[in-house]
């Protein structure tokens, strides 16, 4: 999917109040800003912990890597966007998934969640408040994570109900689920009528693991 061999191919997701900035080879390196410049600052400063996500999915990721972002594509973002989420469907998200890439989008997701799974059971249950006094504690946001997994596998034509937190039998049984759609070679067309290709899945499920992993890793530590 890179245009440029030595550049990281990024779309802009561009609403009214943020844009979102997301590395279209690496699902869950996503992040947002008020300006495409502060999207994309804050994506190159995000590269390293990416890293863990890549080295524990078994797939090469240069130190170098977020040196040059190629901005392939701007969309036009909606109230999703502006919200906190990215939302829209990116032209390369709708191109055909070899076996070989599919599997890749499977690794890294599945390597999104193990990083959740690891800084959750390394955050205290009671997690550092934001200056306004806002925020999920560690229990609060696991289930929110879960919770949204259940609601997004239906966009791959997946119905399971949202597990508790505790049955870590039904968390796996749903995530084994997803990782087997994302597998699975596709023309690039949406799994089911009304949902999602399997690039823009991967990317959007990636994503929101990975931000609740990071603000949970963020907030566990003490104020300075």
């Amino acid at each position: 999917m890179a245009t440029k061999s030595h550049a990281t191919t990024v779309c802009l997701e561009v609403g009214q109040k943020r844009v979102f900035a997301s590395a279209l080879d690496w699902p869950g390196w996503c992040r947002s800003g008020k300006s495409e410049e502060a999207a994309l600052e804050a994506l190159a400063g995000y590269a390293r912990r990416y890293t863990v996500v890549a080295k524990r999915a078994g797939i090469p990721f240069p130190a170098t890597i977020a040196d040059t972002l190629d901005v392939a594509e701007r969309l036009r973002g909606d109230v999703t966007t502006d919200f906190g989420a990215p939302s829209v469907v990116a032209e390369a998200e709708t191109q055909p998934v070899r076996p070989a890439a599919a599997t890749r989008l499977a690794a890294l997701v599945t390597a999104a969640w193990a990083v959740f799974d690891e800084v959750a059971a390394d955050s205290p249950a009671e997690l550092r408040k934001g200056p306004r006094g806002g925020g999920r504690d560690r229990d609060k946001m696991i289930d929110h994570v879960v919770g949204a997994e259940a609601s997004y596998a239906r966009k791959l034509g997946i119905k399971h109900k949202p597990p508790e937190i505790d049955d870590i039998a039904a968390i796996e049984a749903l995530r084994e689920a997803i990782a087997a759609v994302l597998a699975t070679r596709s023309d690039g067309t949406r799994v089911v009528a009304n949902g999602w290709t399997t690039r823009y899945a991967a990317r959007r499920i990636a994503w929101h693991v990975l931000d609740h992993a990071w603000e949970m890793e963020d907030r566990a530590k003490p104020d300075d």
